[in-house]
């Protein structure tokens, strides 16, 4: 069966940040396509990346770029099915990625390996940076981009 990916952030994605160290390097520009801005977590780990989706979505590819020396190395992609109540919201381990600590766009692909998760898509994702290059555990991200299939 041949998907066709698209880009799954939009306006009405909601993006969630664990924190951001001032307003000149807020959420807001992990989307923004320049290369000029960027989002900056204060120090400590685990920071994180949180994106909720207006409707259901199957993530199959995330391309993330951050400042060198400020790369979260370790990082560990959970995602909320859609079939998740209030109450009973279990996030699960999409996948496990491991950036370089390199300013060069990385690409990683989503591979799911629990048949559940492909059946009805998820409604968030979060993108935990366990450990940082940074000897503080700041985390600095210039451009974030996630690939995948829409659920109907």
């Amino acid at each position: 069966m041949s998907e066709q990916w698209q880009s799954l952030i939009d306006a009405d994605t909601k993006i969630k940040v664990s924190s951001t160290l001032d307003k000149s390097v807020g959420k807001k520009y992990l989307t923004d396509g320049s290369p000029e801005t960027c989002w900056t977590s204060q120090q400590g780990t685990p920071q994180y990346i949180q994106l909720i989706f207006p409707a259901p979505v199957m993530p199959k590819r995330v391309d993330i770029t951050f400042q060198g020396g400020f790369v979260g190395t370790r990082c560990t992609v959970e995602v909320l099915p859609c079939d998740s109540r209030d109450g009973e919201s279990i996030w699960r381990t999409l996948a496990r990625i491991f950036p370089e600590d390199v300013n060069r766009k990385q690409t990683f692909e989503l591979t799911s390996t629990d048949p559940e998760l492909d059946k009805g898509g998820i409604e968030s994702m979060k993108v935990v940076f366990e450990e940082s290059s940074d000897f503080f555990g700041r985390v600095t991200v210039y451009d974030l981009r996630v690939l995948g299939v829409k659920c109907s």
